[in-house]
């Protein structure tokens, strides 16, 4: 399988005050290309540091992270932002829809920063909206959604543009069981259909169910084997 992921060496550390934080420290990981991988461990265990630098949204104090072959270290900031807007999906647990747009719009969102025009992306966002089962809910803005819907227009928006990879922070914190069941076999089901890779941080026991690798992380190191 084709690396798509290959952390080498990563550690991060913040300064607060005085006192020095490490919150990562000498981690490597290799993700192969369509895997579905979940990093689990406590709060504070450095899996959601982790997935931010994966991401280009932080950077590491020391080592490198490769997301399709390419250093993230060489990136400026607006070249990271563009590797974001093209070719790294996010899924958040608060959602981060934006209320004042309505199911449709938000999942439209990422291709109107894209510069597609409103006919490609209105014909797109309607499609994917219709295979995460939110047909009928496209007018409705999030206030109007449960939680469990909300979620799935933020997958809808995270994978509409086809990325690469999706990365998802505690995707079920704010669900229940059924919403989270329902949110997780969506996830595999995309997964398995369009082999985009999936990288979930969580502490719910159930994910691990539903992911092909577990990674374990304790005090900002992988404590666990990556079978």
């Amino acid at each position: 399988m084709t690396a798509i992921i290959q952390c080498k060496d990563v550690s991060k550390t913040y300064n607060n005050g005085a006192i020095e934080v490490s919150a990562l420290r000498d981690v490597s990981l290799t993700i192969s290309s369509a895997e579905f991988v979940s990093l689990s461990g406590p709060s504070g265990c450095g899996k959601t540091t982790l997935l931010n630098i994966i991401g280009g949204l932080d950077r590491p104090s020391a080592g490198d992270v490769l997301v399709e072959g390419a250093s993230l270290n060489t990136k400026s900031n607006s070249q990271l932002a563009d590797i974001r807007l093209r070719r790294i999906g996010y899924v958040f647990q608060a959602y981060n829809l934006i209320p004042v747009l309505s199911a449709l719009e938000n999942v439209e969102f990422i291709m109107q920063l894209q510069g597609l025009e409103l006919k490609q992306r209105r014909e797109r966002s309607m499609a994917i909206l219709h295979s995460v089962g939110l047909d009928g809910m496209e007018n409705r803005r999030p206030a109007e959604l449960s939680g469990g819907q909300q979620q799935r227009v933020a997958v809808a928006r995270a994978i509409v543009s086809d990325p690469a990879i999706v990365l998802a922070d505690e995707p079920t914190a704010n669900l229940d069981s059924r919403n989270s069941n329902e949110l997780l076999e969506l996830m595999q089901r995309l997964n398995n259909e369009k082999n985009i890779t999936f990288v979930v941080a969580t502490h719910d026991p159930k994910v691990l169910q539903f992911t092909g690798r577990h990674i374990q992380m304790l005090d900002g190191q992988i404590v666990a084997p990556q079978n």
